[in-house]
C-alpha cells in the first residue's frame, strides 16, 4: 500500500482528524498547551499541538494540529505574527504617541522576561507594523505586526518608557499567525458541536471547522513532485532535481536554505525541508529534509 495521502478535498472525516488543523479562537482562561489537550481527547486522537504559545488570560488565533499534522509545528516558528494590545498608559497620553510608537517600527532589541522559556539574552526582534487605533483617557488601543518570538508585554513597557509615562500590557489578542488569521476562526463550542455532529453522522460542519493540514502550508514556497520521488521521500531520500515536477514563483525567488514544502500531483504534503540546490538544474539534491509528513 502506498504511504501517500490522497487529494486533502477528498479526504474522510478521520483522515481529517489525523491530519488536520483547527483555526481556534483560544478564549480567555485556559492555556494554550491546555488546550490543545481539551482539542486532541474530544476529537479522539493520540497528539495534539498548538502554534505557538499564548498565556491563559490572551485570547484569539490559536492553530491546533491535530495527529501527524504536529509534524508540522516548526513552520509556525519563522512565521508572522499580529496582535491588537490595549495599552494601559500610566499617565495622560503624550500628543506624539504616533511618533514614539513609529521609533519602535523595525528591528529592535529585547530581553527575554524573567517568566520565560528561553534564556534571558539581549537578542533582536522586527517589528513590521506598530499602528494606534484609538485612545481613549489612559488606554491606547494598538496593532502589531512582529517577527515570531516578540515579547508583547515587554514591547509595551518599553513604549511606555518611551512616552515618558510608563505602561503596561491590558488585554492582548493574536488576530493572526502566518498563514491564519482571525478571518475564519473556530470558538470552541463550535469544534465541539462539529464533532457530536460528526459522531451522529452529519459530518459537514465539521469540515467547515477542521482544514487539512496542508492549510498550514499556504504560505511556503511551493515544490510539486512526483508520486515515485514522494514515495522515495516517505522512506527518507531527499529530494533530487529529476524528480521535480513544478515549482511555484515563491521557490524561483527563494534564498538557499529557505524551508519549503513538498506536495504531490494531487496537492498532498509530502515533506518539510530545506532548499539547497537549483530546481531547475536537471540533477543533483534540491531539498534536504526537515520533516517526513507520510
Amino acid at each position: 500500500m502506498s504511504a501517500l495521502r490522497g487529494p486533502p478535498e477528498e479526504r474522510s472525516i478521520d483522515e481529517l482528524l489525523s491530519f488536520g488543523v483547527v483555526n481556534l479562537d483560544k478564549p480567555p482562561g485556559p492555556s494554550a498547551h491546555q488546550v490543545s489537550a481539551w482539542a486532541r481527547d474530544l476529537a479522539g486522537v493520540d497528539r495534539a499541538a498548538h502554534a505557538g504559545t499564548l498565556d491563559p488570560k490572551v485570547t484569539g488565533c490559536l492553530p491546533i494540529l491535530l495527529g501527524d499534522a504536529t509534524r508540522l509545528a516548526q513552520v509556525f516558528l519563522e512565521g508572522t505574527k499580529e496582535y491588537v494590545a490595549v495599552l494601559e498608559l500610566h499617565g495622560p497620553a503624550p500628543a506624539d504617541l504616533d511618533a514614539v510608537l513609529a521609533e519602535f517600527t523595525g528591528e529592535i532589541y529585547q530581553k527575554p522576561p524573567r517568566k520565560s522559556a528561553v534564556a534571558r539574552r539581549l537578542r533582536t526582534r522586527t517589528i513590521h507594523e506598530l499602528d494606534l487605533l484609538e485612545v481613549r483617557d489612559r488606554q491606547a488601543l494598538v496593532r502589531i505586526r512582529c517577527e515570531s518570538g516578540t515579547y508583547v508585554r515587554k514591547l509595551c513597557h518599553d513604549l511606555g518608557l518611551a512616552a515618558g509615562t510608563g505602561a503596561h500590557m491590558g488585554h492582548l489578542r493574536r488576530t493572526a499567525t502566518d498563514p491564519f488569521d482571525d478571518a475564519d476562526l473556530v470558538s470552541t463550542a463550535d469544534l465541539t458541536d462539529a464533532l457530536a455532529f460528526a459522531r451522529e453522522g452529519d459530518e459537514r460542519d465539521l469540515c467547515d471547522v477542521v482544514a487539512p493540514a496542508e492549510r498550514a502550508l499556504t504560505h511556503l514556497p511551493h515544490l510539486t513532485i512526483a508520486f515515485s520521488a514522494a514515495e522515495q521521500v516517505a522512506q527518507g531520500a531527499p529530494v533530487y532535481a529529476p524528480g521535480i515536477v513544478d515549482v511555484d514563483d515563491a521557490v524561483r525567488t527563494a534564498e538557499r536554505d529557505a524551508l519549503v514544502a513538498c506536495v504531490t500531483p494531487d496537492d498532498a504534503a509530502v515533506c518539510l525541508g530545506r532548499l539547497v540546490g537549483d530546481p531547475s538544474a536537471g540533477s543533483g539534491e534540491v531539498v534536504a529534509l526537515e520533516r517526513v509528513l507520510v
